[in-house]
């Protein structure tokens, strides 16, 4: 995060802090009495449309994802934690989402030695149902 409150990503996208929503719950689980009096659950919501960064990155995000990301995590006992743990699942959701994609795939020929292990094969396969067929089944 910034000194701003925004996140930043290594995509180089800025989610600034008034897209980010907060809402915090009990959470399920362990924790003994301390469960029934802390709200340590922690969901984040993200508006896409106020994201800002590279066009290209942009338009792949928004492509990908509704007009708002919810996010929740309950995994620690900590707000504090849950609230990081948010923060890092977001980023790398949209960072993958901002990724472009890979290049496509030039078809390559099969080699030599391919070609000749396929065929080599092939024969022996051959080979071996043809010994099956010769018997005297009469």
């Amino acid at each position: 995060m910034d000194s701003d409150g925004n996140i930043r990503t290594p995509r180089g996208l800025c989610i600034p802090e008034t897209a980010l929503s907060w809402t915090f719950a009990r959470s399920a689980g362990a924790g003994g009495q301390n469960v029934n009096k802390t709200s340590s659950k922690a969901s984040l919501t993200v508006s896409t449309p106020f994201i800002t960064g590279p066009r290209a990155a942009l338009a792949r995000v928004l492509a990908a994802y509704p007009e708002t990301i919810r996010v929740t995590q309950q995994t620690s006992r900590s707000q504090w934690r849950n609230r990081q743990h948010c923060i890092t699942q977001i980023v790398e959701m949209i960072d993958t989402a901002a990724t472009p994609p890979a290049p496509p795939r030039r078809p390559s020929r099969p080699t030599k030695g391919s070609i000749e292990r396929r065929l080599t094969s092939k024969k022996r396969e051959s080979e071996k149902k043809g010994q099956r067929r010769k018997g005297d089944w009469e």
